[in-house]
């Protein structure tokens, strides 16, 4: 049972609203927010509550073209006033905005912040219609959009970082106003819809859920003609705009109302899945991960979540815990679920061109002429204009070093071309093992609600705003329950003790307990005391794990391929004396030869490439922890002492 959203707090309580201006109100008199600039910090740390907001975020917030000396001083400053108008926390009685490692943190409620209202309701309503209880959903959903007061945050988008967290909020609002009207024309009540719909469209012309609501409100209303010049209009627009046509499943409906007695449900015929789907098998022995998993499908079934990066050192089972997730989706996304792996079988990253192009063929992306983009080492300009390019059609765009006008040109026509099918679509789309920032930035939707998970080794901290899933190593429970699937409980059941030790050989990670389950599986005569014994041999344990043409080795070798040579030097330096509990900052700056601010940037630079673990909670860098996963410390000894060179 889901439960009910808060109400709003108390008398007293700060009431802050960003749909619409930005305004705050105590006891129904509004509250003075200060100059501009001060609205602009508040507005920016509003829109990403609960969430640490980067100094350089707020900055280029307030000065977009040239900041002051002053900045930071200034930033301080609004923040200070922030604080002052927010109070202290009930709760704890400390500040509501605090300073850390990733930026301003602003801790705020539901029942203070009209988004966090907005959202809850939203996934109230959401739920209730899951649940089949339909007038509930709609109820709930309509009180979401009640809090809508127009554009979001519409006296402040002159700043374009506000503006694009606006108009992040706006596609939010949207979704829920689609969501709305198809519940109300599943209720026959599609009246209620009629107007809002038509003045939505004529504000959002290209979006193609609304357009279908549009036509299905009409024609439930008994408004025949007025539903088919809807699609006309639209089949037109699409034609003029894009070189596109509209989706299968809008055309289906169109016919069935030709019919006029063969109309599907309506609600239904909007959320037809246009192209269908293109995943891997949903991994067998997925085993664990259930809190990981859990989190993952509440971000994505959130209209509030559009790009969520799950990271982790090789072998942490990052792609397993995303296809599950896509594979359970099914509903959530009718437009179609896609997966593209980002590298080659031999570890080397794609080009972004070819990664683009993948994705225009299997979402559909058509050019006028109707062929897909192909996804191979070139791409014409006529399918890279799936897309909208005035590039000649035999020309031809290079993918690998070479530059040149004609190449930005068609780049930028798939890039905008994708951006626009993001806009009118619902879809998720995986890209996994993802190898930095830039490979990804043009392929993230920048409105429009589709969802994009990335996983990556590294923790791609130069995207924002994203979630983030950290993946670890298993609990014992959970590795020893992935070993007992690929052995048999029975086996795993005469030497426990022995089980255990292997996989805490295997640093309890998917890969590795995998590879060892299975490479068990075969040699069904092997005692696990005695396999166990030799994983515990630091100079033996890699070449015990492989199986057939799995190497654990060799997926550590890819990882250590994408670190930088300053941090394959470290990490090898660190690896040597690391004990497997870890090792400390003291132990870092001997390991490494450096002072304090020195280690510290260099251990810092392996966490963020996924090489090494902190704690997971705020401790001084002289109290941490840190450690590097066993298997690739082994492999970094390995390097580190000249004994294994990949081919």
């Amino acid at each position: 049972m889901i439960r009910p959203p808060a109400r709003p707090a108390p008398a007293g309580t700060v009431y802050f609203s960003l749909l619409g201006p930005l305004t705050a109100v105590r006891d129904g008199r509004p509250l003075p927010l200060g100059p501009r600039k001060q609205r602009l910090v508040l507005a920016t740390l509003l829109a990403r509550p609960n969430t640490p907001v980067p100094v350089d975020v707020l900055t280029d917030a307030v000065w977009p073209d040239d900041p002051p000396r002053t900045a930071r001083k200034n930033l301080q400053v609004y923040v200070s006033a922030a604080r002052a108008l927010l109070g202290s926390d009930s709760r704890d009685g400390r500040d509501r905005v605090v300073h850390g490692c990733g930026g301003y943190r602003l801790t705020i409620g539901e029942g203070e912040l009209d988004t966090l209202r907005f959202r809850s309701l939203a996934r109230a309503g959401r739920a209730a219609g899951e649940r089949g209880d339909l007038r509930m959903a709609a109820r709930l959903l309509r009180e979401a959009l009640d809090l809508w007061e127009g554009p979001p945050l519409n006296d402040l988008r002159d700043s374009t970082g506000v503006a694009e967290e606006a108009e992040r909020l706006e596609a939010r609002c949207l979704t829920v106003y689609e969501d709305w009207a198809e519940t109300e024309i599943e209720l026959g009540r599609a009246a209620v819809a009629v107007d809002g719909l038509r003045d939505l469209v004529e504000r959002h012309p290209l979006r193609e859920r609304l357009r279908v609501a549009w036509m299905n409100s009409l024609h439930q209303s008994g408004r025949q003609a007025e539903a088919l010049a809807v699609y006309d209009d639209y089949r037109q627009l699409l034609a003029r705009e894009l070189g596109l046509e509209p989706s299968p499943a809008m055309a289906a409906l169109y016919r069935a109302m030709l019919g006029r007695g063969r109309t599907a449900r309506p609600a239904a015929a909007g959320r037809e899945a246009a192209h269908g789907t293109a995943l891997p098998a949903a991994p067998r022995d997925f085993t664990g991960r259930r809190e990981e998993l859990r989190e993952l499908l509440a971000l994505l079934g959130s209209p509030d979540e559009r790009v969520v990066v799950v990271s982790g050192p090789v072998g942490s089972g990052k792609s397993a815990l995303a296809l599950r997730a896509a594979h359970l989706l099914g509903d959530g996304f009718p437009d179609g679920r896609f997966h593209v792996q980002v590298r080659r079988e031999d570890g080397s990253a794609r080009t972004p061109a070819e990664v683009l192009g993948e994705l225009g063929r299997l979402c559909g992306v058509r050019a006028p002429g109707g062929s897909g983009v192909p996804a191979e080492s070139a791409v014409t300009a006529a399918s890279a204009v799936a897309a909208d390019s005035a590039v000649p059609a035999d020309a031809t765009v290079p993918v690998g070093p070479e530059r040149g006008p004609a190449a930005a040109a068609v780049s930028q026509g798939a890039a905008d071309a994708w951006q626009r099918w993001l806009s009118l679509h619902r879809a998720l789309i995986v890209l996994d093992d993802v190898p930095d920032e830039a490979f990804v930035r043009g392929l993230l939707p920048r409105s429009g609600p589709s969802s994009v998970v990335l996983t990556a080794r590294g923790q791609l901290a130069g995207l924002a705003p994203v979630h983030r899933i950290a993946l670890g190593a298993l609990a014992d429970g959970e590795a020893l329950e992935l070993l007992g699937k690929l052995i048999g409980p029975g086996r795993l059941r005469t030497d426990p003790a022995a089980a255990l030790r292997i996989v805490r050989a295997c640093g309890a990670l998917p890969l590795a307990v995998g590879v060892g389950g299975m490479r068990l599986a075969v040699l069904r005569h092997l005692p696990l005391a005695e396999y166990a014994d030799r994983l515990g041999d630091p100079s033996a344990a890699l070449d015990e794990l492989v199986a057939g043409d799995i190497s654990v080795r060799l997926r550590m070798a890819s990882g250590w391929q994408d670190l930088s040579a300053d941090d394959r030097r470290a990490l090898g330096r660190l690896a040597g004396p690391a004990p497997e509990g870890g090792f400390t900052l003291d132990g870092a700056m001997e390991a490494l030869g450096c002072g304090e601010r020195a280690a510290i940037r260099t251990v810092e630079s392996l966490i963020d490439a996924g090489a090494v673990t902190s704690p997971a909670g705020e401790v001084t860098a002289h109290a941490a922890l840190y450690e590097v996963p066993r298997l690739l410390c082994l492999y970094a000894r390995e390097r580190e002492e000249g004994r294994f060179s990949p081919g």
